[in-house]
């Protein structure tokens, strides 16, 4: 295929600078969105009288045809050409002559994959969001399941306090939910319209950036025609909604692998979601969520790829922006097997609630509510942390739990001590007592849950 610039040059483009120049191998996936961008400028061409209406009305109906042959598979993509745009416009010309040459009247590729890439990538957070909020559900039944499953909370990896498990796993449905906000604002600034910006100046044409804009579905147009060529924020903005995305599904995945842990032993994963060994017949690994944790650094990796490819660009277009494409890409798709994935491996893992039980039993976790008790019983808090501490290391000291302590032991460190405290350090009672919003108890966990389900 001739370069397009071929009139410039007298020498033909070395094969191996074409092959390093070439961006098709990663950029025909947005074939969808070049073609439709095109269907829109030519209309436009036609509407403002920049070509014949014919012409025009032949050039959309043979981008159409083009589209439904590549998208049934009857046309292959030619890895010869340089990029998409290349592809399709050779495609174009090839099937009508000299009419297809006209549909590049006005525009610019500096202009056209600007454009293609934020049409694209709006059709991909639009997919991402649908997958988070599958997450979601998953996570918000599993939730409404174990609203009186108790289990320890830990802080510094340590046992803290009682929970729910239905507390805990609401945290992460509230980090979901904020991913999906930050995808719906880096597209709400994402979405304005590039084309017409041209190579960096704009046209002499009279073209209509405005109609072209309605056409497609963006709320107006980018209103500097350098800016229009030369700004990929929006990817930048995208990356980083990706990379908090996985940082949250590692940290999932992170207590997930401790969770079936032999030492924990909180849940068990389905042995469709785990793998073995080759060599230890015993083992069954949560390899999924480990993997999880590892495409995390490379989603870090595409972020930091285009923060440094973008850090030292002069304005406008420079060719340096392809790379643009294959960092982004790769984080959209490594997002969209991790969530795709995460769902199911959720929704079938079994709960021990148990020995989350047996684990808040054995922690002391509920040494807070014991000083809580003296608290209530008119003893400064710091008096009552104190004693409460005390009675702890008492109890390591004899292998004993809070609620095995007798009264009359409790009784030698204060005389505030009565029968009622052990209905104060009840586990269940005391998880179920934290009541305040977004705590354990059942009337706050239904709240959440209420609330993440609208």
């Amino acid at each position: 295929m001739a370069n397009m610039w071929a009139g410039r040059f007298k020498k033909e483009e070395n094969k191996e600078v074409n092959d390093f120049n070439s961006s098709i191998s990663f950029d025909s996936r947005m074939y969808k969105s070049d073609i439709l961008g095109s269907i829109a400028h030519a209309t436009m061409l036609g509407k403002q009288g920049i070509i014949s209406k014919e012409d025009s009305e032949l050039i959309i109906k043979t981008l159409s045809l083009i589209l439904n042959d590549l998208d049934t598979g009857v046309l292959d993509f030619d890895y010869e050409a340089e990029d998409i745009h290349m592809f399709i416009e050779a495609e174009l010309t090839k099937r009508i002559g000299d009419v297809g040459k006209k549909l590049h009247t006005a525009r610019s590729r500096n202009d056209q994959v600007a454009l293609d890439i934020r049409l694209h990538l709006k059709d991909e957070v639009e997919v991402i969001k649908s997958l988070i909020c599958k997450l979601m559900n998953e996570i918000i039944n599993l939730a409404e399941e174990n609203k009186y499953t108790v289990m320890p909370g830990y802080t510094h990896l340590q046992r803290a306090q009682p929970i729910t498990f239905a507390n805990h796993l609401l945290a992460y449905a509230y980090m979901l939910k904020r991913d999906i906000e930050r995808f719906d604002d880096a597209k709400k600034r994402m979405n304005y319209s590039p084309l017409g910006s041209c190579a960096l100046a704009g046209t002499t044409y009279p073209i209509d950036r405005d109609f072209v804009a309605s056409r497609l579905n963006f709320d107006g147009i980018v209103k500097n025609s350098l800016d229009g060529v030369s700004d990929r924020d929006f990817c930048v903005e995208i990356a980083s909604a990706c990379a908090t995305l996985m940082m949250h599904l590692s940290r999932f995945s992170e207590e997930i692998i401790l969770w079936s842990s032999w030492e924990f032993k909180f849940i068990d994963l389905d042995d469709a979601y785990s793998t073995g060994s080759s060599i230890m017949p015993q083992k069954k690994n949560p390899d999924i969520c480990e993997l999880i944790r590892g495409k995390t650094g490379r989603v870090y990796g595409n972020l930091n790829t285009l923060l440094v490819m973008l850090k030292g660009l002069p304005l406008a277009y420079n060719k340096d922006m392809q790379e643009d494409k294959e960092a982004i890409f790769d984080s959209l798709d490594t997002v969209k097997m991790c969530l795709s994935i995460f769902a199911p491996m959720l929704s079938t893992m079994k709960v021990n609630k148990d020995n989350m039980r047996r684990a808040a039993a054995k922690g002391f976790i509920n040494a807070t509510d014991l000083a809580d008790y003296l608290v209530k019983k008119g003893m400064p808090f710091r008096d009552a942390y104190k004693i409460s501490g005390t009675i702890v290391a008492y109890c390591i000291d004899e292998n004993l739990t809070l609620e095995e302590v007798k009264l009359d032991i409790y009784k030698k460190y204060s005389n505030l001590f009565e029968s009622d405290l052990y209905e104060a350090i009840d586990l269940e009672k005391a998880t179920f007592r934290r009541t305040s919003k977004g705590a354990s108890g059942i009337e706050s966990v239904e709240a959440q849950i209420k609330d993440l389900r609208s």
